[in-house]
């Protein structure tokens, strides 16, 4: 207790996070778990979610048109982005754990209410760019099997409202990591497209970059890779989950797990892709999931390209709902001091929270049943994140620096790493605006 008053009184952690602040013993594996060889599961949870999130509806159109026109020659750098997404996210551990403060609430702190309300107003104009793209996702896999609209958007709608209201952030985990897991069937689709093992080597060793096509498709996918609301949905779930810095370690090999399965989602979707309509017919249109499904099942049939792909565009749809919403809810909720938690049924205190969160939700599957264009809307959202980038990341990188203790910041070497991989996401995501506006 002394230790935490000194760095409160040096301005290292911030006062209000007292409150809500995890203890040394929090979320420490129970002896069973222990016995059971399996303690670290019972730590792990938000990395995972997040990552699985980030493998949502409108990344893996990227990647499907990444995998038709470039083939295997998009693989490599879909593994370059294991790192980058690991290095970013991990500041977000960092700083949730140690501080005990969401972002939106370290940002007030240590910024300003108006540098704050910046922040906010990106996460939630990014929030609901997010939730118009996953509900255009489940419409889409809906529509692959006869259902419409809406009827698959309102049952999306009413699972995603009552998710939030079992009174558990680690229940509405488990769930969200269930409903991710659904983006395996992407692994069996690549293996039902007898992908040639000679031609992805020969791909791996193969990145076009003086290619102006190649490059703005890598940029769509660096682009792709941090959200506004992933950074605030994981530090706010580490605080929800009360994590301590004695999990710390526990938490950074979440992450790292979920960033290399996220990816080699998108490799599987690359391949898949590649080794069937990039071989055949790479200028096929693939901007959406019925576009998608259309012109994978002639080569993969029925069970391969349209069950399997809609179940695991279904799965990485709904996760990224749950994430995308939650970061924005509890982002505001950071921002203008309301009470906001998971662990809590809605009452007064937090009422104004559960309403954010319902209100996004509604607003997304309103706009999406009024038949707006959803191609159009899922290429602005990926520009609107590319613009948002140098906010996000600004921020992120200047409360690393100055809220948290000494001991806990990056120094030498793993600073400049990290400093310059996140300016290389920063650049690449502004490289694709012009040319996605038509500018070019």
């Amino acid at each position: 207790m002394a230790d935490r008053a000194g760095a409160i009184a040096a301005g290292q952690v911030h006062p209000a996070a007292e409150e809500d602040a995890p203890t040394a013993t929090s979320a420490l594996p129970t002896p069973r778990h222990r016995w059971l060889g399996l303690g670290f599961l019972a730590l792990w949870g938000p990395g995972l979610v997040v990552m699985l999130a980030d493998t949502d509806a409108g990344s893996l159109i990227t990647a499907s048109q990444s995998g038709a026109q470039w083939g295997y020659k998009m693989i490599m750098p879909q593994v370059i982005l294991m790192p980058i997404l690991y290095v970013v996210q991990e500041i977000t551990v960092r700083l949730g754990i140690v501080t005990g403060q969401g972002h939106g609430a370290l940002i007030r702190a240590r910024f300003g209410r108006w540098w704050a309300l910046l922040s906010a107003c990106t996460l939630f104009v990014s929030a609901i760019g997010a939730l118009l793209t996953e509900f255009a996702g489940v419409a889409g896999v809906g529509q692959l099997f006869g259902v419409s609209p809406w009827v698959t958007i309102p049952i999306a709608t009413v699972f995603l409202l009552a998710l939030a209201l079992t009174g558990s952030y680690g229940r509405v985990e488990r769930i969200g990591i269930a409903v991710g897991l659904a983006e395996l069937a992407f692994f069996v689709a690549m293996f039902m497209s007898r992908p040639h093992i000679g031609a992805m080597a020969h791909g791996l060793g193969s990145m076009p970059l003086g290619n102006s096509s190649y490059l703005l498709l890598v940029a769509a996918n660096v682009g792709a890779v941090i959200m506004p609301w992933m950074v605030f949905y994981q530090q706010g779930a580490v605080i929800d989950k009360q994590l301590s810095v004695a999990t710390i370690r526990q938490a950074r090999q979440d992450t790292a797990f979920g960033a290399v399965l996220t990816q080699l989602i998108m490799i599987s979707m690359v391949v898949a892709v590649a080794a069937t309509i990039g071989l055949h017919n790479p200028g096929a249109a693939l901007n959406t999931v019925g576009q998608i499904a259309g012109a994978l099942t002639p080569y993969l049939g029925h069970l391969g390209g349209t069950v399997l792909f809609g179940l695991g565009m279904m799965g990485a749809a709904l996760v990224a709902a749950i994430v995308s919403s939650l970061a924005g809810a509890w982002g505001l909720a950071e921002v203008f001091g309301w009470k906001h938690t998971l662990n809590e049924r809605p009452n007064r205190r937090t009422a104004k929270f559960y309403i954010t969160y319902a209100l996004a939700h509604v607003v997304g599957a309103v706009l999406v049943l009024a038949s707006v264009d959803l191609v159009n809307l899922s290429v602005d959202v990926e520009v609107m994140n590319a613009l948002l980038l140098p906010i996000v990341l600004g921020f992120l990188l200047a409360l690393e620096a100055k809220a948290l203790p000494e001991q806990w910041r990056m120094r030498g070497f793993r600073k400049y790493l990290t400093w310059t991989l996140c300016l290389l996401v920063m650049g690449f995501g502004l490289y694709m605006v012009p040319s996605t506006l038509g500018w070019t």
